[in-house]
């Protein structure tokens, strides 16, 4: 797990015990995961502009640790891929430390703008192999 992406823990984040509310982590998730396909050079608009959407399929979190209102959480990621999905997993760390907090993953399938499932183009596939994760 290589690119990372922070996040700030706000007050509205955290639930009426004082953590993260659970959910929360997929915004997480997906804020990483945003920031991973714009570093591709392809922001994500001009993918869905091109005509393939890429809608969550599967989506996982298993939490090991509460995070907190203030923490700032480091969020590294890991992508792999086939034609038709990509998998991102992710690691939730307390700060840059060795604290793990929560593991995940998400798995999104390339659709056409018709919602029907389609293969990968060739100019997706080499901007995933150009920028592995």
């Amino acid at each position: 797990m290589k690119p990372s992406y922070r996040h700030r823990v706000l007050y509205g984040d955290t639930d009426q015990m004082g953590v993260v509310y659970y959910a929360n982590y997929l915004r997480f998730f997906e804020g990483a995961r945003n920031e991973w396909i714009r570093a591709l050079g392809i922001p994500y608009s001009e993918i869905e502009a091109r005509g393939i959407m890429l809608p969550v399929y599967e989506a996982a979190v298993q939490y090991l640790r509460p995070a907190r209102y203030d923490d700032l959480l480091e969020i590294a990621l890991a992508v792999t891929h086939t034609r038709v999905k990509i998998r991102f997993e992710y690691k939730v760390h307390r700060g840059e430390g060795d604290e793990l907090l929560a593991l995940g993953h998400t798995v999104h399938v390339c659709v056409g703008k018709d919602g029907k499932p389609t293969r990968a183009p060739e100019w997706l596939l080499k901007a995933l192999e150009d920028h592995h994760g």
